[in-house]
């Protein structure tokens, strides 16, 4: 018996054999494909070939366009000596169903006291200017291009500084000589000092159409109300991510005097990681009922991105998380980007390439969609390095 009829006989009881080092030499191979899968194959090729026909005579790709009933008001901040800029004013969501008649507007944080307990990204391009809330908006308008700056008057706070209303009006006058870009004002948030603090305020810049912030059902509405009817302000309408809540105390604010030309709301914007989603659902629905026409939603909203440095994931320090430089304004403009998307009209911010890049973005929300030219972001990293 030959090796092979030996190593046969071998096998004859063997289900499966593992061969290990295996090597074949041979001049040609030829292969024969089973019947079936043959026609697998054909098949295969005679449909990536009726795919590409297809593709190729598809008509060009318009986007969805809807019609909306409703139209978001208008409002106009900056008036006397202020460069006056508009919030609102769409008849859609997406820029893509149509241009947004204003663009979005970036606003800079400015605080009436030293801030040491901001993060250091932030507060290492301030740290000189803290001491005077003048200068700190100056150099906000004049190196960082804001067109609009908010005015914290943080101070006036019973367990801060418990300045007098008088002390924050006059911080507000400060800001007022300092810089012609209008102002968004807002107290401590002590809802019984905030609204004799805000109303102080708007006397001391009457007739220079400012966003008194904020108006809401735990304080004395109707006192901010007053004061900004008197005193030709807009009123921020501030509620906690319902609908129904804003619905109300929007209703409110027009009792006393107000219109939709003096009213911008702030849903609250929960940072990037820590309930964004939130936000995302309650201004999405905002924007369409005012769209579908729920004449009491029908007014541009406001976002405090700024509470995106609220985020351990903007400031802390952690190594595998990469360095807070790049991190917190990159939490900051992803925060505001989102919003933005979603209807929001005026950003309230802190960080300087934060708000330059969110301002460049918002520019083109009044271009044609289709034909617009993206602005060039690919160098922020070394602006940030800067």
């Amino acid at each position: 018996m030959d090796k092979m009829t030996q190593l046969l006989k071998l096998l004859e009881n063997t289900k499966s054999i593992e061969i290990n080092e295996f090597r074949m030499d041979f001049d040609e191979l030829e292969l024969y494909l089973m019947p079936a899968i043959q026609q697998a194959v054909q098949k295969a090729v005679t449909t990536e070939k009726a795919i590409a026909t297809e593709i190729m005579a598809m008509e060009e790709f318009k986007p969805p366009i809807q019609d909306y009933p409703g139209k978001v008001a208008e409002v106009q901040l900056g008036r006397g000596s202020r460069k006056p800029v508009y919030l609102g004013g769409q008849q859609a969501l997406y820029r893509f169903e149509e241009p947004q008649p204003n663009p979005p507007v970036v606003t800079f944080d400015v605080f009436d006291i030293p801030m040491p307990g901001l993060p250091r990204p932030i507060r290492e391009h301030f740290s000189d200017v803290m001491e005077s809330p003048g200068e700190w908006a100056k150099k906000a308008v004049k190196e960082y291009g804001a067109n609009m700056v908010t005015m914290h008057l943080i101070g006036t706070g019973p367990k801060v500084m418990d300045k007098t209303p008088r002390e924050g009006a006059q911080a507000v006058e400060e800001v007022l000589q300092a810089v012609d870009v209008p102002l968004v004002i807002g107290a401590s948030g002590d809802p019984v000092k905030d609204p004799l603090v805000l109303e102080a305020a708007a006397e001391a810049a009457q007739g220079e159409r400012c966003l008194l912030a904020s108006a809401n059902l735990d304080l004395d509405y109707q006192k901010v109300a007053k004061a900004a009817v008197d005193n030709d302000h807009a009123v921020l309408s501030w509620s906690i991510t319902d609908v129904n809540m804003q619905k109300t105390l929007n209703r409110y604010l027009l009792k006393e005097g107000l219109t939709h030309n003096d009213i911008v709301m702030d849903p609250t914007t929960c940072a990037l990681g820590y309930g964004i989603e939130f936000s995302i659902d309650i201004m999405t629905r905002t924007r369409l009922a005012a769209l579908k026409g729920d004449t009491d939603l029908q007014m541009p909203m406001s976002s405090g991105t700024t509470n995106a440095w609220g985020s351990r994931e903007a400031w802390m320090k952690k190594e595998e998380w990469g360095p807070t430089d790049y991190r917190g304004p990159i939490w900051e403009i992803v925060t505001g980007l989102t919003m933005m998307l979603n209807g929001v009209d005026i950003f309230m911010m802190l960080h300087p390439t934060s708000v330059k890049l969110l301002r460049e973005i918002g520019d083109t929300f009044v271009k044609d969609y289709m034909t617009t030219e993206l602005p060039e972001i690919s160098d922020w990293i070394t602006q940030l390095e800067g």
